[in-house]
Formats: C-alpha cells, sequence, structure tokens
C-alpha cells in the first residue's frame, strides 16, 4: 500500500477517534431535555463517563476493521513510536503518519465546535472546554501535575504493550481490535477523572489547539505533558516488549529443540 494511501487513512481514521471519543464527550456525555418550559436536570441524562469511554474504545475497534488493513490504523503518535522503538515501523514514516494523526484531529476539533456552536448559548468553559487533556485545574477532579504525568505514562505503557502482544504473529488471528479497543475503553474508565484521558497526543493537540484559538489559551499551554507522558509510556514498552517477548520468540526459532525440552 502507498504511503499517500496509509496517510490518508491515517488521517480519517484519527478524525473518525476525535470525532467519536470527544464527540460524545461533547454532545452526549451529559445533557438537558427541554419540555415546554421545564428542563430536566443535566445529570439525569447522557451517555456519562462510561459512554464516553466505551465511544473511544468503538471508534478504534470500528477503525482497526475499516483501515487496519491499509495503514495497521495507528491513529495515534505514541502507538507510532512505540511500533517504532519495538522494531515494528520504519523512522521514515514517523513524520507523515503523526503529520495525518494531528491533522485528522485538529479537523475533527473544529467539527465539533461548529456543531457546537449551533446550540444557542454554547460556550467554551468549564474544566475542560471541548474535552480537552489537563492537569491542576484543569484536571476533571484537580490531579496535581506529577500524578497526570505518570497516569499518563503507565496507561500509555499499557495501551501499547497490549497493541504488541495483540498483534504479535504468535497471537490468536483477527482479534486485536477487539482487544485494543477493550484496553482503550478500560483506560479511559481509569484516567478519565485524572486527565480527561490522552494516551495519544494527537487527540490532544485537536481539542486544545481549537481552544486556545477560540478560549482557553492556558489549556494549550499544558498541552506538552500530553506529548512527553504517552511518547515515554509508549516507547518504554516498545523497548521493553522487543527485548523481553520477541528475544525470547527469536531464541525459541534459533534453537526449536529448547522448546519442546521446556527450557524456554
Amino acid at each position: 500500500m502507498s504511503l499517500t494511501k496509509r496517510w490518508i487513512a491515517e488521517f480519517l481514521g484519527t478524525f473518525w477517534l476525535v470525532l467519536g471519543g470527544c464527540g460524545s464527550a461533547v454532545f452526549a456525555a451529559a445533557y438537558s431535555d427541554r419540555v415546554g418550559s421545564a428542563t430536566k436536570a443535566a445529570a439525569s441524562l447522557g451517555i456519562g463517563t462510561i459512554g464516553v469511554a466505551l465511544a473511544f474504545g468503538l471508534s478504534v475497534l470500528t477503525m482497526a476493521y475499516a483501515i487496519g488493513h491499509i495503514s495497521n490504523c495507528h491513529l495515534n503518535p505514541a502507538v507510532s513510536f512505540g511500533l517504532w522503538a519495538g522494531k515494528r515501523f520504519p523512522a521514515s514514516e514517523l513524520l507523515p503518519y503523526i503529520i495525518a494523526q494531528v491533522g485528522g484531529s485538529i479537523v475533527a476539533a473544529l467539527t465539533i465546535y461548529f456543531i457546537a456552536t449551533g446550540k444557542d448559548g454554547y460556550a467554551l468553559a468549564g474544566t475542560n472546554p471541548l474535552a480537552t487533556n489537563g492537569f491542576g485545574v484543569h484536571s476533571p477532579q484537580g490531579y496535581t501535575l506529577l500524578a497526570c504525568a505518570i497516569t499518563e505514562a503507565v496507561m500509555t505503557f499499557m495501551f501499547l504493550l497490549v497493541i504488541l502482544g495483540a498483534t504479535d504473529i504468535r497471537a490468536p488471528q483477527g482479534f486485536a481490535p477487539m482487544a485494543i479497543g477493550l484496553t482503550l475503553i478500560l483506560i479511559h474508565l481509569i484516567s478519565i477523572p485524572i486527565t480527561n484521558t490522552s494516551v495519544n497526543p494527537a487527540r490532544s493537540t485537536g481539542p486544545a489547539l481549537v481552544v486556545g484559538i477560540f478560549g482557553q489559551t492556558e489549556l494549550f499551554g499544558q498541552l506538552w505533558l500530553f506529548w512527553i507522558a504517552p511518547t515515554i509510556g509508549a516507547i518504554a514498552a516498545g523497548c521493553f516488549y522487543h527485548a523481553i517477548f520477541e528475544s525470547a520468540a527469536l531464541g525459541q526459532k534459533a534453537h526449536p529443540e529448547r522448546q519442546a525440552s521446556g527450557d524456554l
């Protein structure tokens, strides 16, 4: 498959991820139902945290089946870096993939913003407008910079570990998208209260950039964390998996008699 076609797939896939995940948080997490002059409490309606977590996982799951055979469905600079560190992706293609991913996120964030402004009284206000990520006062539950950094690094490490394991040639074939989508749901259930869940620098960039342009520049100033922490976690996972698990597999291929004797 040509790099151009893979670039387009990554752009569209990341667009769908941000539109599905962040869009569900903006439009459906909580809303009011207007019936004449009566308005039901916003907290009584909407999909809530569980629904948003499901939306992120389902967006990756659906795209994995749609474009996995085209671009391998990274949709995430941290995933690209992790696969590169795990010797599964060439360094020469990192920049094109990251540009496509960030571009898709920005277009999705703009789409969400312009749809949201179609509602009377909408404003980029609150702790995490447009489903942005943040720490300190912009953490949904007020977690510190250190706590948020640890969360993002650890969650991304585990995410990449699942991706690398599920896509290993020794793993059951055809189930990787489900494992990866379910893992992303779990990650969101754990970390939405802490950072609003990034584990994806592209997912963080689109909403932060749009909010910075149209609303709060302070949130854009926190974006650096959601590039550094997920990237560190992803690279660590890639190196770990390649060194510990894939080196063992290479040893099996070189000395198949050892596998039979139970030495591996």
